[in-house]
């Protein structure tokens, strides 16, 4: 699998990078366009998910299972195929806009991908 991390949307961009993700159900505040490539909200947990973990950070194990759940569904699974393609042409970063830079979406489905590898055809 080619290079995958993880970045703060409001972090600067830098070549290493690769292609920029945003994997975030709601487009973060004051950030241009120009700053990210590929904008897959699908991918990000539902609203309902995302409202029951914000400011329970203690319950990021259940967060994370719940999610992977979600993952599972049409929507996610079309975009997940979308990830898949631009991990595999090069480096991609996943974006996103919370402020714990530990327990947050994108850091859990990077966690979940790890735990996922693509099939090798």
């Amino acid at each position: 699998m080619a290079q995958l991390s993880v970045k703060r949307v409001y972090d600067p961009p830098s070549p290493e990078d690769g292609t920029r993700i945003l994997v975030d159900r709601l487009w973060p505040r004051g950030v241009r366009k120009e700053r990210i490539d590929l904008w897959l909200k699908d991918i990000a947990p539902s609203d309902a998910l995302r409202h029951e973990f914000h400011g329970h950070p203690d319950q990021w194990e259940t967060f994370r299972a719940a999610y992977a759940a979600e993952l599972g569904g049409a929507p996610a699974q079309a975009a997940l195929a979308i990830l898949m393609e631009k991990i595999a042409a090069g480096p991609v970063t996943l974006l996103y806009a919370a402020r714990d830079e530990t327990r947050n979406n994108a850091e859990a489905l990077r966690l979940w991908l790890a735990g996922h590898p693509p099939a090798s055809g």
